[in-house]
């Protein structure tokens, strides 16, 4: 084998290389975005029923004050 070959070896390992990381980093972001759609999504549900407790204590407190 001479010098060429091995460079052209060791070139195509590092260009193998790199695309496996490449792959893998797809991989790592691909997921982190589901996780965030999937934590956005949980609290937007959860988002209404927040609103609708803290305007039924605001109503509660002021019809409290107003009776008073």
């Amino acid at each position: 084998m001479g010098i060429k070959d091995q460079f052209q070896d060791k070139a195509q390992d590092l260009a193998n290389k790199a695309k496996d990381s490449m792959g893998g980093a797809k991989d790592e972001a691909s997921e982190r975005a589901s996780q965030a759609r999937d934590e956005a999504s949980e609290r937007s549900s959860q988002a209404p029923d927040q609103a609708q407790e803290a305007a039924q204590e605001q109503q509660d407190k002021f019809d409290r004050d107003y009776d008073a």
